[in-house]
């Protein structure tokens, strides 16, 4: 079971730092994603970072400002958001993924099997 924590209320240029956590990763090779669903908006692809190489991707929208990567105890995958706007308002989302997604699918919602709740991100201008 997947679960997201981490989000809250901030001003525009803050931080948060988001975690996807899970008692036990099905396997050691899997692909996390982060997704988000602005209000009035279709769900997006933000982020997502492979086990196996350590690859990540990034939405244009949040290059140089977000870092994806996976936390030493190997059980969670953390979202660091730096530079927060307005416009990152909304309900953040991790699912998981089991196969081998290629680099160019990582942020294709339906490439993942697992989906976690989401924790609400709230930026305030």
């Amino acid at each position: 079971q997947l679960q997201a924590s981490g989000g809250g209320l901030v001003h525009a240029g803050g931080s948060l730092r988001l975690s996807c956590a899970a008692s036990e990763f099905p396997r050691e090779a899997i692909t996390i994603g982060w997704f988000r669903q602005a209000p009035g908006s279709e769900r997006e692809g933000i982020s997502a970072f492979r086990t196996w190489d350590a690859v990540s991707n990034y939405a244009d929208p949040v290059r140089g400002r977000f870092t994806v990567a996976k936390g030493a105890a190997g059980n969670a995958v953390y979202l660091q958001m730096d530079n927060l706007r307005p416009e990152d308002t909304g309900l953040y989302y991790c699912a998981l993924d089991v196969g081998h997604v290629t680099y160019t699918r990582m942020l294709d919602a339906d490439e993942y099997q697992f989906w976690g709740q989401g924790t609400l991100v709230t930026v305030s201008s």
